[in-house]
C-alpha cells in the first residue's frame, strides 16, 4: 500500500516499501518485479520518480535488471538476510527510544513483550 507522507521524499519512501516488499516476501527471490510504469501507476508518481528509487535499490544489489526482461529481486538469500536483520534492528531501535521516552525500563518492556507471546 502506498501512502506517502510529507517527511521525507516520496522516493525514499518508495525504495522503503519496496524494500518492505522484498523483506516480507511479498516480492520473491529471483520473481520478477513489476514494471517501472506498472509500479509508478500504482503507487500514483512520475515514472521517473519510481526509476530513481529501483535505480537506488539496485545499487544496493537488490535488484538486478536484465536489459530485455526486466527488473528481478535479488535471489541472494544472504543479502535478503541481512535487510531483514537490519529492519528488525531498526524495528526494535524505534520501540527502544519510545519505550525510554514514556518513562518505561527495558526490563519493564520485556515484560510487556512476554505478554505477546
Amino acid at each position: 500500500m502506498w501512502n506517502f507522507t510529507n517527511d521525507k521524499p516520496v522516493y525514499i519512501q518508495i525504495i522503503e516499501e519496496i524494500m518492505y516488499r522484498i523483506a516480507s516476501g511479498i516480492y520473491k527471490p529471483g520473481e520478477r518485479i513489476p514494471s517501472v510504469r506498472d509500479l509508478a501507476e500504482e503507487a500514483r508518481v512520475n515514472p521517473n520518480t519510481m526509476q530513481r528509487a529501483l535505480s537506488e535499490i539496485e545499487r544496493s544489489g537488490y535488484i538486478i535488471s536484465l536489459r530485455t526482461s526486466g527488473k528481478f529481486v535479488t535471489d541472494d538469500q544472504e543479502l535478503i538476510n541481512k535487510l531483514n536483520k537490519d529492519r528488525a534492528s531498526d524495528v526494535v531501535r524505534n520501540f527502544v527510544d519510545e519505550i525510554k521516552k514514556i518513562g518505561l525500563s527495558i526490563e519493564d518492556a520485556i515484560k510487556l513483550l512476554e505478554q505477546y507471546k
